[in-house]
């Protein structure tokens, strides 16, 4: 590296296993260093250590340098064999400890994850978990969470994720009680998790700044990139014992972007923005590699930015991601409607009554997916849908990482208001694959996107797209509305978790809350999907049912 005294990484054949698989590894294949390892990692079974015990002399195996060279960003030192151990006993003392309070079985780096934020926020006040879409950073802040319950804590995310924010934390941590805030009184107290949206914060976020908070998380916090904007103002006056930043795109056009999220949550190391900038922003526009160099090394402490790649023997072929999306306002009065003009006109009986079930849920369902498809009022499109937000975040995302993205719809109209949504949002000309192109056309969208140039999103129609298709350039897919049965879902998804596929496959269901959409997904959930693969059997089911049932499905759960 050309300084004196600098590290030479070296690079060797090896293969990355999980401490689990470690054990079933035979020994004759094992260098010094991964025995040592296992050795270790067999006495951390057998006897976990506590939260803070565990230094290197605990053990009686003495590390060979190579089992904890990890060289820092400017290759001047390595990894401790102490701290390489520490970390061990205390990630296998979270283990343990999360297994008994979660429910929720946590991967190695998820738990991995949960210690480094405690690590992290009890020497800086402060982290930022950057981990990868679909690596899970929510449940690994709920197992953070989890620990720190002995005074109010507060979550602000993009408010069509509050909802999930607070089905995940009721679903994984029964021991904590999560409460959806939108500017009334602040229900603070012990094991409390406070869940609000980013407009809620810049509207009545004075009222937060009263509560001394254990914990304050943002999720997507790339929102709160730009300092100078009143949400950001409002973030930062909010007192905090930890300040926690959540996003998958720390960077998502310059330096100063990460500036702002560490300044957000570590002051006390970032604290002087013209600083940054002189150290760091400038050399690094210059073209200066020790400058990057620098940068990493500086941040390494307090940033865990983790992509699928680096911790695959933990994931499985397909990693799966049910989000539950808050409907706007417009969306429930919309949806409301609908539902009241279907009953003043009644469901009728017999084949009838299928007929008119099948149109309100339609309606209904189309409501979920964007209001305007409903009252023609289609002028703007963005903000309106907390689905559609959700799905823009996730694409933004993957236009950053460049990370081709895959969009499932039963309808035309509502892949054909994607495809313009796309456009107008991020200048994307997404094709759109559906049953209305003859097979030249198709052939040529699949030819083109699967091209190392092709298209960063790929819009496609359920049934169209459901089978045949091999689509192996895009890892992540999102179905943008629910289907009956599972098993069409898990089709489509299989488009690109075929043979060629080389990454973990990220499938993302959005899923409206409150509505007929959850519905769906328990029966999803519930694993009592129909064998039939049309909407017909699911109609019929419902078709069954008396009015006062029938309506209960159908109708908005206002308290869910």
């Amino acid at each position: 590296m050309g300084e004196r005294g600098a590290v030479e990484p070296v690079e060797i054949p090896a293969a990355v296993v999980t401490p689990a698989e470690l054990a079933g590894v035979p020994l004759a294949t094992l260098a010094p260093s991964a025995l040592a390892w296992r050795e270790l990692l067999a006495a951390a079974v057998a006897d976990p250590p506590s939260r803070v015990s565990g230094d290197a002399s605990t053990s009686s195996v003495d590390l060979p340098a190579a089992a904890h060279a990890v060289p820092d960003a400017v290759g001047t030192s390595i990894v401790s064999a102490q701290r390489a151990v520490r970390v061990l006993r205390e990630t296998a003392a979270a283990d343990a400890e999360l297994a008994a309070v979660l429910d929720a079985t946590l991967r190695p780096y998820q738990v991995r994850g949960v210690s480094w934020l405690r690590e992290t926020v009890d020497a800086f006040g402060g982290a930022v978990l950057a981990d990868e879409m679909g690596l899970g950073k929510t449940v690994q802040t709920i197992g953070f969470l989890q620990g720190r319950a002995d005074g109010p804590q507060l979550v602000v995310c993009p408010t069509s994720l509050v909802g999930n924010w607070v089905h995940e934390i009721t679903r994984f941590a029964p021991g904590l009680k999560a409460v959806s805030w939108r500017g009334d009184d602040v229900p603070a107290g012990a094991g409390t998790v406070v869940v609000t949206g980013y407009p809620t914060l810049r509207l009545h976020g004075a009222a937060l700044t009263g509560q001394q908070w254990v914990t304050v998380v943002f999720d997507e916090a790339q929102a709160l990139k730009n300092p100078r904007t009143q949400v950001s103002k409002a973030a930062r006056a909010l007192p905090a014992d930890a300040k926690v930043a959540l996003t998958g795109t720390p960077v998502e056009n310059h330096l100063d972007e990460l500036f702002a999220l560490l300044n957000l949550t570590v002051p006390r190391l970032f604290a002087h923005r013209t600083q940054f900038r002189r150290r760091f922003v400038r050399p690094i526009e210059e073209g200066s590699a020790a400058a990057a160099a620098r940068l990493r090394d500086a941040v390494e402490p307090v940033v865990l930015g983790r992509k699928k790649i680096h911790v695959a023997a933990s994931l499985p072929a397909k990693i799966h991601s049910d989000l539950l999306c808050d409907l706007t306002a417009e969306q429930e009065r919309v949806y409301d409607a609908v539902l009241a003009e279907a009953l003043d006109e009644g469901f009728g009986s017999g084949l009838q009554r299928q007929g008119r079930v099948l149109a309100a849920l339609t309606h209904l369902k189309q409501v979920c997916n964007h209001p305007g498809l409903i009252s023609g009022d289609l002028g703007e499109i963005a903000g309106r849908s907390g689905k559609l937000d959700l799905c823009t975040d996730i694409v933004a995302t993957n236009l950053d990482t460049g990370d081709p993205t895959l969009i499932f719809t039963q309808y035309r109209q509502t892949g054909e208001l994607l495809v313009r949504h796309l456009a107008e949002q991020f200048g994307v000309d997404a094709p759109f694959f559906h049953g209305g192109l003859d097979a030249d056309q198709r052939s040529g969208i699949v030819t083109a996107f699967q091209s190392p140039d092709g298209p960063p999103v790929l819009v496609l129609s359920l049934r169209a797209a459901g089978t045949g298709l091999t689509l192996t350039r895009a890892a992540d897919v999102i179905h943008f509305d629910r289907w009956w049965n599972p098993a069409v879902e898990a089709q489509a998804s299989d488009r690109a978790h075929r043979i060629g596929q080389t990454r973990t496959v990220t499938v993302t269901t959005l899923t409206s809350a409150t509505t007929v959409e959850e519905h769906i997904a328990a029966m999803h959930t519930r694993k009592s999907a129909l064998t039939d693969l049309s909407d017909a059997a699911g109609i019929a089911e419902l078709a069954r049912l008396d009015d006062d049932a029938l309506v209960d499905i159908l109708r908005r759960k206002r308290e869910n």
